[in-house]
């Protein structure tokens, strides 16, 4: 199973910032040491092209990122200050998705060690992402013949704004996503299909709805490969959840994804996406336990 990182291309951030940048590469570190991964899992991916970004990125934002022309407001619209590091770690976060894309496609799952930035509309990004990584990588894989139908099931408990207008109307690409009714983003936009939980929703309520939506999703989207954006933050400690789902549960919602998707015999690309819990360690336990169980369950 290859995983693709970019921890080791620094964002800088502001003393007290509240994103837990140090997640990625504590994950990477906990998925050797478990012993089921070996250094030769790991990959650095390429970072996204110009060309890649433009199939999902106004031309105009993209050269505003590179170049450093985001005014004060679209900086903070995003939650980072611009620097050339927040560039390069952006470009690498949706290169690998995209080379996760490519792997599974070849090797039936692999994953992105963080990526699901699906808050980054086509001209401007916003909640700490700048470029749309499942957006850009399932253009790219239709684009280049690998997969024609996609489908994005994104269990972040937030909803993914900016994948489902940057998508929308594309009748290749179906987005779903689960997500709390009451937490960001405040003004929704339309996925394909959307369910909206309330604050404190139970294991056994999650999971009784991400089913119905997972049948629903894969019968509608009839997918050739599937992006599953697997954020941790429905747990019930997490800073900015709101859902009370414990480590079982979060396993348990794992599962069924990789369940649907092993059952079809359909390729899966992996992305962490949110997680905020109080103890740093709960997080990167959560997504550990989603690549362990990935590994598990490959075909």
């Amino acid at each position: 199973m290859r995983l693709f990182y970019t921890d080791v291309f620094v964002l800088p951030l502001p003393p007290g910032h509240r994103f837990p940048m140090e997640k990625y590469s504590r994950l990477r570190e906990a998925l050797l040491a478990s012993g089921e991964f070996s250094v030769n899992d790991f990959h650095l991916p390429p970072p996204a092209s110009d060309a890649e970004l433009a199939r999902a990125h106004t031309p105009d934002y993209i050269a505003a990122v590179a170049s450093g022309r985001l005014d004060e407001k679209a900086q903070k619209a995003i939650g980072f200050p611009w620097s050339p590091g927040m560039v390069e770690r952006s470009r690498r976060s949706a290169g690998a998705t995209l080379s996760a894309c490519r792997a599974a496609l070849e090797d039936g799952v692999a994953a992105n060690l963080a990526g699901g930035t699906h808050h980054a509309f086509a001209d401007h990004g916003e909640g700490f992402c700048v470029f749309n990584d499942a957006a850009v990588a399932a253009r790219a894989m239709q684009a280049e013949g690998r997969a024609e139908r996609i489908l994005i099931v994104d269990c972040d408990v937030h909803q993914g704004n900016g994948t489902a207008s940057i998508l929308a109307g594309d009748a290749r690409s179906f987005t779903f996503s689960i997500h709390g009714a009451r937490n960001y983003p405040f003004t929704k936009e339309q996925s394909d299909l959307d369910i909206e939980l309330p604050d404190g929703c139970s294991d056994a309520a999650y999971l009784l709805q991400l089913e119905a939506g997972l049948e629903t999703a894969f019968d509608l989207a009839r997918p050739e490969l599937v992006i599953y954006l697997a954020g941790a933050d429905p747990y019930h400690d997490d800073r900015l959840g709101r859902l009370g789902l414990s480590f079982a549960g979060l396993a348990e919602r794992d599962r069924r994804v990789f369940a649907h998707c092993r059952s079809r015999h359909l390729p899966l690309a992996i992305a962490m996406a949110g997680g905020y819990a109080r103890q740093i360690d709960d997080t990167v336990r959560i997504h550990a336990t989603t690549l362990q169980l990935a590994r598990a369950n490959r075909r």
